[in-house]
């Protein structure tokens, strides 16, 4: 039984839900800076003990993991705390918001011995479970290009307060999804070049980050990633499905997708195929509508478990999390000169190569 304290109660809804429903996590506390979403969690989850301070959390012995769901801005400070506190750590996407203080985090993480899992819950929805078995066992060949993206209107997001203070990115706190799931495929990405654009939405609350993305990338042995975002245009609802990774291989062609609970295959001597998860919806959304991600934060925290219990590195691990995060700020160089950016340009800048 791994013993849990959760930080960030409005995202951190969902590993409530999870750990409450499994076997082998236990919830000891939980902390928010707004006492009422404290209140309003103890009495969804029936739960007895919360805090307004970050520090009980850290200075709880009976506490194993932290799992951290705060605004982006704050990652790096909880998780350094976290690892002094000899805690392994739990972070939601993006596991920090630049490479700026990812030394003081890796230095705290290598003193602690402690592990780092970053929450890329794209990865735990079922239809990418499905996509990535077919991958491992060979099903599309020679891997040939990737297409990922998150299209969704989420004009919704500029009404949060966090949204519009300093450090908020729409690239880092949602295209993140789909840069992931490129460089899950394509873990050596080499180059990137694409353009951006901040829309009259964006300044109109106060915004001049681009909310409109399209990238392409290319790994060192020339397979290609195309990226795409947008987040505060309308959506083609029930056709963009919202976030998609697409797999184009020498023997087959598949694509995941979020929120349906689709797989869409054609493999070598197979015909074009739609499997369906649909009978899994309720485990997967148990709140409001298709909202939060509880049911992909069950599939990862018993995945942490098993490799905290097999001694084995969960990924994304922390040296993964600084390789994407270099595959962003290569992105954001990108738009910003025009011109492709190499990452390992990036990682040297940070000396982290």
């Amino acid at each position: 039984m791994y013993r849990l304290g959760v930080i960030g109660l409005g995202e951190g809804r969902s590993i409530l839900s999870a750990a409450q429903a499994s076997e082998r996590w236990e919830i000891v506390n939980m902390c928010d800076i707004n006492e009422d979403i404290c209140k309003e969690r103890a009495r969804e989850f029936g739960l007895t003990r919360y805090t307004l301070q970050y520090d009980e959390l850290l200075h709880d012995p009976n506490i194993d993991v932290i799992a951290i769901y705060t605004p982006d801005q704050w990652h790096g400070r909880h998780i350094k705390q976290a690892f002094e506190a000899g805690k392994h750590v739990i972070v939601t996407k993006p596991m920090l918001n630049s490479l700026e203080g990812v030394h003081e985090v890796l230095e705290a993480s290598e003193a602690s011995g402690k592990h780092l899992f970053v929450g890329q819950s794209s990865r735990f929805f079922e239809p990418m479970i499905h996509q990535r078995k077919d991958y491992i066992a060979g099903r599309h060949g020679d891997l040939e290009a990737v297409e990922a993206y998150y299209i969704s209107d989420a004009r919704w997001f500029l009404e949060r307060s966090w949204s519009k203070q300093s450090g908020f990115s729409w690239m880092y706190n949602f295209m993140i999804h789909a840069v992931d799931l490129a460089a899950w495929y394509l873990p050596n990405i080499e180059e990137v070049f694409g353009y951006g654009r901040s829309s009259s939405t964006n300044g109109e609350h106060g915004l001049s980050v681009p909310d409109t993305m399209r990238f392409l990338m290319r790994d060192r042995e020339g397979r290609i990633a195309q990226v795409s975002g947008s987040y505060t245009t309308p959506a083609l609802r029930g056709v963009d499905p919202g976030i998609s990774c697409t797999l184009r291989g020498t023997n087959g062609t598949s694509r995941a997708v979020y929120s349906k609970l689709e797989y869409y295959t054609h493999f070598h001597k197979e015909k074009t195929a739609v499997h369906s998860f649909e009978e899994k919806r309720p485990y997967y959304f148990r709140f409001e509508g298709d909202s939060h991600h509880a049911g992909e934060y069950q599939n990862y925290i018993e995945y942490f478990a098993d490799c905290l219990d097999q001694g084995e590195i969960p990924k994304p691990d922390l040296r993964e999390g600084i390789r994407t995060l270099a595959v962003m700020a290569a992105m954001e160089r990108s738009m910003e000169t025009g011109q492709p950016v190499r990452v390992e340009d990036i990682l040297r800048e940070h000396s982290l190569a």
